[in-house]
């Protein structure tokens, strides 16, 4: 395994594989790397040739009152995650060679970032486009490798990637969970032991909302409050940004039930927000979910 810290010395170490014809799998981070992490490498590994993994923490997607100084920074760990995996490159830059001196531009997108995240996170969704834009630049993969706990990063990285035409696959992964069913992320290290324990709260409340679902409940708003009451009851104090029952292509709110549609969550649990999603249709089959 190769660490670099420039795009110019990636490129040229990425050459003789592309002479080769190889396929390049890429899996973009930014860090505190942990087991959702090693599965989106091994679905790399398995499709692709090549796999890199880049590691920076973007600061253009975080706004001002967020965790940007907090944000847990392990690159030894890291490494050692990458290196376990099988990664072949592992591309790690500083902010200063990825954002050049008075650089303006940046990538910005209409309509699927105005629901869930977006309104309450202002210019995050401009910042996950244009440093991955960069790094697709840089890296040239042929496939990118996304979790699906982030559904609405990836859903816009799909729309960005095809308006753009920028030719890379981009494979969304299943979210992977802890035994009792709470999404991996790197911000769960900073829950308490009692606000790990009511974090659980938005599985159950994922759980609800598809089996009332299946119980044939077609009014979004009904279920969507269920959700709220039982995070509420679940997890007295907890600060709900949004229990949204939304369209799962288009992500804009649905009044009823139909189709395939996103359950999504996303939830402050003391000072830590959560996101958590699924995907489900009306069918008896989400009850055993």
């Amino acid at each position: 395994m190769r660490v670099w810290r420039s795009a110019a010395a990636l490129r040229r170490a990425l050459a003789p594989a592309r002479r080769r014809g190889w396929s390049i799998g890429f899996v973009p981070t930014m860090g505190a790397l942990h087991a959702g992490h090693a599965s989106l490498m091994r679905r790399a590994r398995k499709s692709c040739n090549l796999v890199v993994v880049s590691i920076f923490v973007n600061p253009t997607q975080f706004g001002p009152r967020e965790d940007f100084s907090e944000y847990p920074r392990t690159l030894a760990r890291d490494l050692a995650l990458c290196r376990r995996e099988k990664v072949d490159f592992v591309y790690v830059p500083r902010a200063g060679e990825v954002y050049r001196p008075g650089a303006d531009t940046v990538v910005v997108q209409t309509r699927l970032p105005r629901h869930l995240c977006g309104p309450y996170r202002p210019g995050h969704f401009r910042g996950v486009m244009t440093v991955v834009a960069k790094l697709f630049n840089r890296v040239q993969p042929t496939a990118a490798f996304f979790g699906a706990k982030d559904y609405q990063q990836a859903a816009i990285i799909q729309r960005m990637a095809r308006d753009l035409d920028f030719p890379v696959r981009i494979v969304v992964c299943p979210t992977v969970r802890e035994k009792d069913g709470l999404a991996l992320s790197s911000r769960n290290a900073y829950l308490t032991p009692e606000e790990r324990r009511r974090a659980l709260a938005l599985v159950h409340a994922l759980r609800l909302g598809r089996r009332l679902i299946a119980l044939g409940e077609k009014r979004a708003v009904r279920i969507e409050a269920g959700m709220r009451r039982l995070i509420w009851s679940e997890a007295p104090g907890a600060s709900i940004d949004y229990a949204s029952v939304v369209d799962a292509g288009t992500l804009e709110p649905v009044r009823r039930a139909r189709g395939k549609m996103l359950l999504a969550l996303a939830v402050r649990i003391g000072k830590t927000r959560l996101i958590d999603n699924c995907v489900v249709s009306p069918s008896r089959k989400n009850l055993s979910s």
